[in-house]
């Protein structure tokens, strides 16, 4: 699972590398983000989507920018919001069959970035004491999380018109661990090859019948991305501590 991670790149250096190149496409993002080092679910974070514009003529292009969304996807049929708590993570190999994504990852896919994640190494033994870990790209790159997005209407909020009406959420989508990450946790969220983020933001591809496979192509879900990793200080097991301490390695024993 990912259940926790880290996002400090500015918002105008991760547009550069997801491709947004129109400055109001990530503005509003970029003038209210703080560094946060541990993201948890039920936080408002950061996503690249691509979108047609609303009321847009037939074969007029999608717009990708960065948006902030909440962490656990709300489907548009829920009666509540609350089943987001839950819906943080979805698990790649039922992506197709599970109600609450697969038209999401359709028609609505985007990616999370990120720039490291935190997994808990569980030793064996009668009581034993998890080891948080931060799992991260050695480049210094953030990592570009599989996720997929929905809008839910409020029905609080009588006019649909206004902004509060509508919920933006979003899931990690998540993979059996690959690399040698399994030796710290058998699970680990899919990453975007950069190659195919044109492909995995369009909400046009893999749209028509039988396309779920091109899709899941994309992903390369067994790809290993070399990821290094270190164990970090059980602090980040509290949501209320958040800080850069949290990545800093721990010293060894």
């Amino acid at each position: 699972m990912c259940g926790r991670y880290v996002l400090r790149t500015d918002p105008s250096q991760l547009a550069g590398q997801l491709g947004i190149e129109q400055p109001e496409s990530f503005e509003q993002v970029a003038a209210d983000f703080e560094p946060n080092y541990n993201v948890a679910p039920t936080d408002r974070i950061v996503a690249a989507i691509e979108r047609h514009p609303r009321d847009a003529q037939a074969g007029s292009e999608a717009v990708r920018k960065l948006k902030e969304v909440r962490w656990g996807l709300v489907p548009s049929w829920a009666k509540d919001r609350s089943i987001g708590q839950k819906m943080f993570n979805a698990r790649i190999e039922t992506i197709t069959e599970k109600a609450s994504f697969k038209r999401a990852f359709t028609k609505r896919r985007c990616i999370i970035p990120a720039d490291g994640y935190y997994e808990w190494y569980k030793p064996a033994g009668p009581k034993p004491v998890k080891q948080p870990f931060f799992i991260h790209d050695g480049s210094g790159d953030a990592l570009a999380f599989a996720g997929l997005y929905e809008l839910w209407r409020d029905p609080a909020v009588e006019d649909k018109e206004d902004p509060a009406a509508w919920l933006w959420s979003a899931t990690i989508l998540t993979t059996a661990s690959v690399g040698g990450l399994h030796h710290i946790h058998d699970r680990m969220p899919v990453i975007v090859p950069r190659t195919h983020f044109d492909a995995w933001l369009d909400p046009d591809y893999g749209s028509g019948d039988g396309d779920a496979q091109a899709l899941l192509n994309l992903l390369d879900a067994g790809r290993d991305p070399r990821l290094e990793t270190y164990p970090v200080s059980t602090a980040v097991n509290s949501v209320r501590n958040n800080g850069p301490e949290l990545v800093l390695p721990l010293e060894a024993e």
